[in-house]
């Protein structure tokens, strides 16, 4: 049987307090998911991370885009970004999104990670931009790469494997209570893109 045809249930919430995580599975198969992956490497203005830490402006290998339904800005790690406009594919992938998490987002900020070297730290998502306790909603294609999470005060840790073509839908307070990241590994050499949909607050 394959992973693809294993019904999941998205009802199921992954952290055992203070949030609400919903894992979703695949959306597509892999020929849809394999299209989407080209799509957004060749089309998306990819750019190097920017992030000033500790008075010191540091360039990441990672590369960034953010998009939204306005020039929304958005600042993160002292560096503000502002928004460009919608691509086709990425209104498609807002749709299919919005239509099974039954949520709306107006902007999304993709991460392209090259290879398994390249990861993200422990944070949470919890700027003042950003709608408090609204849906983040996580979508994964390429490689296969460990997604964990950590309780910012008992310090408990749970992960899981993020699929090419997934989703995975974060809510309620768990900006406030959990810290997330991905680990990095020698053992991924293939891209990863992540798309994560979100809600600026807008006047």
């Amino acid at each position: 049987m394959k992973l693809f045809d294993i019904k999941i249930d998205a009802t199921k919430n992954l952290l055992p307090k203070d949030g609400t995580v919903n894992y979703y599975g695949k959306l597509l198969n892999d020929k849809d998911a394999d299209c989407y992956l080209k799509t957004l490497l060749d089309t998306i203005e990819w750019r190097n991370d920017e992030a000033i830490i500790y008075g010191k402006k540091i360039i990441t290998k990672r590369k960034v885009a953010w998009y939204g339904e306005k020039p929304f800005e958005y600042t993160y790690s002292n560096i503000t970004k502002r928004a460009l406009n919608w691509t086709k594919a990425l209104l498609e992938l807002k749709t299919k999104v919005e239509n099974i998490t039954g949520e709306t987002f107006n902007s999304c900020l993709l991460n392209l990670y090259h290879d398994g070297n390249e990861g993200m730290a422990w944070h949470s998502d919890a700027e003042k931009d950003l709608k408090k306790h609204g849906a983040i909603a996580s979508l994964s294609f390429g490689a296969e790469r460990k997604f964990a999470f950590k309780h910012k005060e008992t310090k408990e840790k749970m992960s899981l494997i993020l699929e090419h073509g997934s989703l995975l839908v974060m809510k309620d307070t768990t900006q406030t209570y959990w810290l997330h990241r991905l680990p990095p590994t020698k053992l991924i050499q293939t891209p990863r893109v992540n798309l994560t949909f979100r809600t600026i607050l807008h006047n």
